[in-house]
């Protein structure tokens, strides 16, 4: 495993994209989140205002999207009609993803990271949670918002990230522990022993392949 790629799933305010952060530095790796935006709208000329709006939601319904009948792992060009649908964003943002994960190790957050590179060796894909209420005290504080709309925010971030990931991995839950190789409660193991316990489990994976 001479590269590794570590895909952070989290639920909002369960201090995911903060200890994928951490973890990133630890490691002395780069953490993307956002920043393939950037990097997806540069390579494929198409405005980045486009990939903020689905980022891990959906433009349109549900049910309309399910009429959309382009492959899920194919880049149409510039010159189909389709070039700015919701799924071909998709797409060539998973295209960078995927290209990056062949030569350099680094730390995702969210993206469906774990889906898009679920054939690959060298990938190790957490789930971070924390009960309800500690998600929302987490959320009034680094937002400063009222419970209220903390709890709001909390529920409909959410949902955009589970019909996001079911939309674009035909159907499989968020949530389901199944789908990834670690899972935390960040409430009851702590944000630091987080992140010490996942980069426990790379040295493991690393000693395996005799690094």
């Amino acid at each position: 495993m001479e590269n590794y790629v570590i895909t952070i799933a989290r639920g909002f305010g369960s201090g995911g994209k903060a200890i994928g952060s951490q973890l990133a530095e630890e490691l002395g790796i780069p953490c993307y989140s956002k920043q393939l935006i950037d990097m997806a709208s540069e390579y494929s000329g198409i405005n980045k205002q486009l990939f903020a709006e689905v980022d891990e939601k959906l433009r349109g319904s549900y049910a309309m999207k399910h009429l959309m009948k382009i492959p899920y792992t194919y880049v149409v060009e510039p010159s189909d009609k389709e070039f700015t649908s919701d799924i071909n964003l998709f797409n060539i943002q998973s295209e960078i993803i995927r290209e990056l994960a062949k030569t350099e190790s680094f730390v995702v957050i969210g993206k469906c990271a774990d889906y898009v590179l679920r054939d690959r060796p060298n990938v190790i894909s957490v789930y971070v949670e924390a009960p309800e209420s500690d998600c929302i005290s987490t959320v009034m504080d680094r937002m400063q918002v009222s419970e209220s709309r903390a709890k709001e925010l909390v529920h409909k971030t959410d949902k955009y990230r589970a019909d996001y990931y079911k939309y674009y991995t035909r159907g499989k839950n968020w949530r389901d522990p199944l789908n990834y190789d670690l899972t935390f409660n960040s409430s009851k193991t702590g944000w630091d022993n987080c992140v010490k316990l996942i980069k426990e489990y790379v040295k493991m994976k690393q000693n395996e392949h005799g690094e």
